[in-house]
């Protein structure tokens, strides 16, 4: 019997954990990208760049950016600090420092992973002079 309870308990805490994963909703639910990919044109090597990453709350809700994850350690990701509240802009600075060998062209993610949400990842693309 106590064999069958710890079975009855164990299914219904995976059940649990499978639907809470099923709540998180597609990014492009809940935020707008300026654009999906970001075309950074001719840079000098290792000079490399910084710009921004923006993107528009389209929720009714907050968004929280809770991570930033870049695709190699020659870029580098800041998330917004603050709930980006509906209808603002957030912006997420982003630096690549062109290392790749000249004449090389390159193509880079960024994963946004937002709070309640699926992750979103956006590109930029350039070529090394």
């Amino acid at each position: 019997m106590k064999k069958f309870y710890l079975l009855a308990i164990l299914f219904l805490a995976g059940f649990a954990v499978v639907s809470q994963a099923q709540e998180a909703v597609p990014a492009d639910q809940v935020i707008k990208m300026a654009k999906e990919e970001y075309q950074l044109g001719k840079l000098k090597f290792k000079e490399g760049t910084t710009f921004f990453m923006e993107f528009t709350n389209i929720s009714k809700k907050p968004v929280i950016v809770e991570n930033v994850v870049v695709g190699c350690g020659c870029t580098v990701a800041e998330k917004p600090s603050a709930p980006i509240m509906p209808g603002k802009v957030g912006k997420i600075k982003v630096g690549y420092d062109a290392t790749a060998a000249a004449g090389s062209s390159f193509k880079k993610d960024v994963t946004i992973k937002i709070k309640g949400a699926q992750p979103k990842t956006v590109y930029f693309t350039g070529e090394i002079i």
